[in-house]
């Protein structure tokens, strides 16, 4: 077993006990999975925090640095790749792709819903499988499309076609591959110099483990021409840390935090009655235990792959495998977060004052009334506030100072909405406005807007 690695990031140190655990759910892992190999790792504070390994002969135990196919785990860095390009200005995700590609049967589905899987593309290619046939078998854009299933933007449904025409589209708009596009503005940056899309020594053979005996055979891995995009990649435990602590706080070189947070909104309803996963824009959604975790799955024929980031708890859990199917990838990577966030809770940021503050903003800080239910506003740095039910449960938003003296909403009901402060004909603050509802600092203050105004005969019992 290894732990953490020079050759990876540093990251604090986890207690022994913590360790153990992440070994054992390892070792159960590859024992009741039946895979060659199963390699784990874990992420956080901005690096990684543990690495192990367990293989079926003792003593031969793949280390950090093992490269591994990670299958549709490809998919989210595509797709930091097109926000990198909405970002620049360069497309709108509302852009149907025809306005870029010769997509044929796809051109009038947008951006936006080949990133979340709402175009109504069919799930695979026609014609053989593409992940068990050669790449040259579909040489056009045409090859990869069969006739859409379902009507654009009313259902999820998963399309690795999809993000073979988002691949092909990134390699349009910059003038290059989507390989050399990911190498500059992705794995170059953040030093994942084990990712490639072809494997590089070392690396795991794949294989497939007969049902019912414990015998195995190889897999191919035919790279996959024009679907690349939807599964080629392959990586390694020590370089998905360094993706992993990207995905939970950013990185200002390859996407910001905002745009992260953007990409791990739900895009479309789960289609799972209970809830238990979802999709945003390439991004895979998890609820497990109480938690929502994001990050993407990942299969090729003799491989799979996981990486799963819990956001509230600031941990990440990587699981890889060299087995056509068997352990449960997912819930090996989940479990390894949660084993960490559980054992060894992350400490709160420490409280400290703000860096300074504008008096006439404090001012309007405290109560303020919608109708008769109490809020409170408060201050936060950089001239943003918060704007939150005083008790109980109801709409609360953090909002965004703007240069015109207004907010914006950044969460919550009121995302994107405007709030503004209203003052009187003495230039005093009258009441707030949100997007048509008015805030006002006594309930059904007398004198206020239409929306807010109280009845003539004032409070009295009835």
């Amino acid at each position: 077993m290894t732990s953490s690695s020079s050759s990876a990031t540093p990251a604090s140190e986890l207690l022994p006990a913590t360790c153990r655990a992440l070994t054992h759910r390892i070792a159960v892992g590859q024992a009741e999975g039946r895979t060659p190999s199963l390699v784990g790792a874990v992420a956080r504070e901005g690096g990684q925090a543990w690495c192990g390994a367990r293989s079926m002969l003792e003593g031969h135990e793949p280390d950090g640095g093992t490269q591994y196919r990670i299958g549709s785990l490809t998919k989210t860095f595509i797709a930091v790749l097109v926000m990198r390009l909405r970002d620049e200005g360069r497309l709108d995700l509302a852009d149907p792709v025809g306005t870029y590609l010769g997509a044929g049967p796809a051109a009038s589905a947008t951006i936006a819903q080949l990133l979340s899987h709402t175009a109504g593309l069919p799930s695979e290619t026609p014609g053989p499988w593409w992940e068990r046939s050669p790449g040259d078998l579909r040489p056009g854009l045409g090859d990869i499309l069969g006739p859409a299933p379902h009507p654009a933007g009313r259902r999820f449904h998963y399309s690795n076609p999809g993000y073979g025409l988002l691949g092909a589209l990134v390699g349009q708009l910059r003038g290059h591959g989507w390989e050399e596009a990911l190498r500059r503005e992705i794995l170059d940056p953040l030093g994942m110099a084990r990712t490639s899309a072809a494997p590089a020594e070392p690396h795991a053979r794949g294989f497939a483990v007969h049902p019912w005996a414990d015998v195995m055979q190889l897999e191919p891995a035919d790279p996959a021409g024009l679907m690349a995009p939807a599964g080629e990649l392959w990586s390694t435990a020590h370089d998905l840390c360094r993706f992993a602590a990207f995905l939970l706080d950013g990185d200002d070189r390859v996407l910001t935090a905002a745009t992260l947070a953007e990409m791990r909104t739900p895009a479309s309803p789960p289609g799972d009655d209970a809830w238990a996963g979802g999709y945003g824009l390439g991004l895979q959604l998890f609820r497990h235990g109480g938690r929502v975790l994001y990050g993407h799955s990942g299969s090729m024929p003799g491989f799979l792959a996981a990486l799963c980031v819990s956001p509230s708890d600031g941990v990440a859990g990587i699981a890889l495998a060299n087995a056509t199917s068997g352990p449960d990838i997912s819930g090996i990577a989940i479990d390894l977060a949660t084993i960490v966030a559980d054992r060894e809770p992350r400490f709160p940021a420490r409280w400290q004052p703000l860096p300074e503050v504008d008096q006439s903003l404090l001012a309007l800080t405290g109560p303020w009334y919608w109708g008769p239910r109490a809020y409170v506003l408060r201050l936060l740095a950089g001239r943003a506030v918060e704007l939150g039910p005083a008790t109980g449960r109801g709409r609360a938003s953090r909002f965004r100072a703007e240069p015109d003296g207004t907010w914006t909403g950044l969460d919550g009901y009121y995302t994107g909405e405007t709030l503004r402060l209203v003052r009187g004909a003495d230039g005093t603050a009258d009441h707030l406005d949100l997007g048509s509802f008015i805030f006002t600092r006594t309930p059904y203050e007398p004198g206020a807007p239409l929306a807010a105004r109280p009845d003539p005969e004032g409070w009295r019992p009835f």
